[in-house]
């Protein structure tokens, strides 16, 4: 099978996924909905590790947890309105998405697309095919339906709208390790030249943390020049306390927690990067039959992460542990003992 048809495998069996949970996820949580494309043994599995993710979140949000993090006794009321712009609503199915950036973000945007068939491709008739989606448009905020727009449009009225919506929808969302995340971030954004990450965040980073007082004007001549940001300037970049006083941190690498806010909406569905593959096909049963494209393996990898903390002081990594502690812990992900205790 070429890589082609392989995408084209891909992006529809995650719209058929989609579907599917949306209509049968309540029932197949509650063993109330007979399923033949699958063992019980893999759907057992499956529920109870979703029950165990949901559990750790639960757990970790109450009041009766000794671990705080910011945003933990929000009401969902208290949220401000441009912290909702994750939130992707499908009405036409009842869904709602809240999309991380790095967790394979772009193709869950194409799924969503679909779904809603809000969206005309040039022909005039809705997009049925995602890969037909320019990778302009995914990333255009202006095309997605998210929850800050409902406050813009219906104004007081949309916190009812929203509550009604969170109460009513299938909610779902899929996460990553931390630190690998942050890796994949580091590696789109700033180890190609990428113009517009280099004029508002790289050049500023190369004047503060490689005392570069004049950075070249574009990412490509610092390129041709060899001048590059490094992994460590990042680092430095995301412990520094003057970064979050300037400006939030993007979307690429602001916490996972801060993005989809766990503790205010009760996930029905939380995905893992890492389990995709079997998240996505097993539960239909096709794991045997279909395979992710190779470049969609390609994705950055847990054991990398030695390498690429090697010239990270042990204190530094502390410190970015701590900033990404509610992340690890309430997204059942294992404290990295190795990389802090080297």
């Amino acid at each position: 099978m070429t890589v082609q048809k392989q995408l084209h495998c891909f992006f529809l069996l995650g719209a058929v996924f989609v579907i599917f949970f949306i209509i049968c996820w309540d029932e197949i949580r509650d063993g109330n909905f007979p399923l033949y494309t699958a063992s019980s043994q893999d759907f057992t599995h499956l529920k109870l590790r979703q029950a165990h993710r949901r559990r750790i979140i639960r757990d970790l949000c109450s009041a009766n947890s000794s671990f705080n993090f910011p945003g933990k006794f929000k009401t969902f009321d208290q949220i401000p309105d441009k912290a909702l712009n994750h939130l992707i609503v499908d009405d036409h199915h009842g869904v709602i998405y809240c999309f991380v950036p790095k967790v394979a973000c772009s193709n869950w945007k194409r799924v969503m697309i679909v779904l809603s068939q809000n969206l005309k491709a040039p022909n005039g008739a809705p997009y049925l095919d995602p890969l037909d989606i320019p990778v302009e448009v995914i990333h255009n905020h202006t095309v997605h339906k998210t929850f800050n727009k409902l406050w813009r449009r219906f104004g007081r009225f949309s916190h009812q709208l929203m509550h009604h919506k969170l109460n009513n929808y299938t909610k779902f969302l899929f996460v990553r390790d931390p630190f690998v995340r942050l890796i994949s971030a580091f590696r789109d954004k700033f180890a190609t030249p990428n113009e517009d990450y280099y004029k508002y965040i790289g050049s500023p980073m190369l004047q503060r943390y490689a005392n570069i007082s004049s950075p070249p004007a574009s990412a490509q001549k610092a390129f041709a020049a060899g001048i590059r940001l490094s992994f460590t300037h990042f680092i430095q970049y995301l412990l520094d306390p003057q970064t979050e006083k300037k400006n939030p941190f993007d979307e690429h690498w602001q916490q996972m927690n801060r993005l989809c806010h766990p503790c205010q909406i009760d996930y029905d569905f939380v995905g893992k990067l890492e389990t995709l593959d079997e998240d996505l096909l097993r539960i239909l049963g096709l794991d045997k039959y279909i395979h992710f494209p190779p470049g969609y393996e390609n994705r950055t990898a847990v054991n990398w992460e030695r390498d690429w903390f090697a010239n990270i002081s042990v204190s530094d990594r502390r410190k970015l542990y701590n900033l990404y502690e509610a992340d690890f812990k309430l997204f059942g992900y294992d404290k990295p003992e190795t990389l802090l205790n080297d």
